[in-house]
């Protein structure tokens, strides 16, 4: 069952990467901007570039961190395991 799933989740992932779709997601006037300040040779690129690439990790980067947090503040330190010496029977 666990490896079924496994190769669905594969084949999904194939099939996302396969079929791959071009997006533009500036507005036309940055589109624009942006386009002809590289064929001038300006930088504005580079700094966008870099801009998005920052509002893309914020969002990554707070949720580790609470992560982290949580993790730290909620694990249990000490913690001894007592099991019975019986065999345990399911039926």
């Amino acid at each position: 069952m666990k490896g079924s799933k496994f190769l669905l989740g594969l084949v999904a992932f194939g099939l996302l990467m396969f079929f791959v779709a071009d997006a533009n997601a500036q507005c036309a006037m940055c589109t624009a901007t942006v386009e002809t300040n590289n064929a001038n040779g300006g930088g504005a690129t580079h700094g966008l570039n870099n801009g998005i690439m920052y509002l893309l990790a914020a969002p990554y980067l707070a949720v580790a961190i609470v992560g982290y947090i949580w993790y730290k503040k909620f694990r249990k330190k000490n913690v001894t395991i007592e099991m019975r010496e019986e065999k345990l029977h399911l039926n």
